[in-house]
């Protein structure tokens, strides 16, 4: 009998999660509160990067989703999710900026990425402001629209044999031996279940009490500016250095780095804003009126372009900004999959096929097979005899 598994989230992460365990030949239901991609998912731009990762597990989950993603697209439609190879090309505002840009990308490279740094920026941008000394163009970054996208890999997971459930989960339910028996649900309803894995995004650690497995997931609001549909006038998607090293800040203040990108509706989007503020959802002007002079100092041409709307949401983030994946070992049968901070877009579908693997207990298809031993919640836990 196929092992059941549930899945506690919509979101991209957990569609992708459900469809390589359906894929897998695995007993799948996906529970979430609210309609597919209704959460974090609906509030991210769709980026798939390799562009602003270190060398590390994270980029090697970024470099089998990238693959991932081309075969999703394969077997599902590229165009029922918008799928766009569009490259990604990160520029310097200063010759300083631009050597410290070559060294990071030199250690990309060096780590399996293609690389190419560019002098004559416009070239590649003709619309970008004049005097940027340089930049690097990364031919393997690409897009899609993310409700889409979680909409078709849990399309593709039905289509292998999931179910769907349209309910919140309240607690676990053990057996004997403290194992996962199954979930309860608001309604009351009891859903059996060998394993459950915790995609639930930003309530990752919500659900991960519930589940007696708490893990630090904490949100880290963001907003996204929406022009006026034009015709096609940024290529690429293009941010400004600075954007990798406001990734990586643990700083709780307002951060913003300019990025970039057109859709294939015509619109531009412009991000991006990083602040820990809880889930606050209180509209910021100030944040606003920043990416928006950051975006127009890149691209002049913005400055006559309406805004016709802007969104927010809350990406969820671990204090050392590496998601969780694997099992727990406080709650045998629990498996987490969530805190991917802004990159949950890019990184769902090797993340999918890594907690699958997990499952099943087999290699995982990944470079390296102990590189996912870093993403475990072990990770968290204080070593017992430890100081509390």
């Amino acid at each position: 009998m196929a092992l059941k598994v549930v899945v506690v989230g919509g979101g991209v992460v957990g569609a992708a999660c459900a469809f390589h365990a359906a894929s897998a030949g695995l007993d799948v239901t996906v529970v979430d509160r609210g309609p597919v991609g209704a959460g974090t998912t609906s509030r991210g731009e769709g980026n798939v990067l390799l562009s602003d990762k270190e060398p590390g597990p994270e980029l090697d989950l970024a470099r089998l989703s990238r693959t991932l993603w081309d075969e999703a697209g394969d077997e599902l439609g590229a165009d029922s999710f918008e799928l766009e190879p569009k490259g990604g090309l990160v520029v310097a505002s200063t010759t300083q900026g631009l050597a410290a840009l070559g060294e990071f990308a030199a250690r990309q490279s060096a780590a399996g990425v293609c690389v190419e740094p560019v002098d004559r920026v416009r070239e590649l941008e003709p619309h970008l402001a004049p005097g940027i000394p340089g930049g690097v163009h990364y031919p393997q970054d690409a897009q899609v629209q993310p409700v889409l996208a979680a909409a078709a890999l849990l399309r593709g997971a039905v289509e292998r044999g999931a179910r769907t459930r349209t309910a919140e989960v309240t607690a676990a339910v053990t057996g004997r031996d403290g194992e996962i028996t199954g979930v309860r649900t608001a309604a009351g309803d009891l859903l059996p279940a060998d394993a459950v894995v915790n995609a639930a995004g930003t309530w990752g650690g919500e659900v991960g009490r519930r589940l007696g497995a708490p893990v630090e997931v904490l949100p880290r609001r963001g907003f996204v500016l929406v022009t006026e549909p034009l015709p096609p006038m940024v290529r690429h998607k293009v941010y400004s250095a600075d954007y990798v090293a406001n990734v990586a800040s643990s700083d709780a203040g307002l951060e913003t780095s300019c990025v970039v990108e057109g859709t294939r509706g015509g619109t531009i989007l412009i991000g991006a804003s990083r602040e820990r503020v809880g889930f606050d959802t209180t509209p910021n002007p100030a944040v606003v009126t920043r990416l928006a002079a950051q975006a127009c100092a890149l691209f002049p041409f913005l400055r006559n372009t309406h805004l016709i709307r802007t969104y927010r949401g809350f990406r969820p983030y671990c204090p050392d900004h590496l998601p969780v994946v694997g099992p727990d070992p406080r709650a045998p049968g629990v498996v987490h999959a969530c805190g991917h901070e802004g990159a949950g877009i890019g990184l769902a579908p090797a993340t999918g096929a890594l907690v699958t693997a997990q499952l099943l207990g087999r290699p995982w298809r990944g470079a390296d097979p102990a590189a996912h031993t870093a993403l475990l919640p072990d990770r968290f836990l204080t070593p017992k005899g430890a100081a509390q």
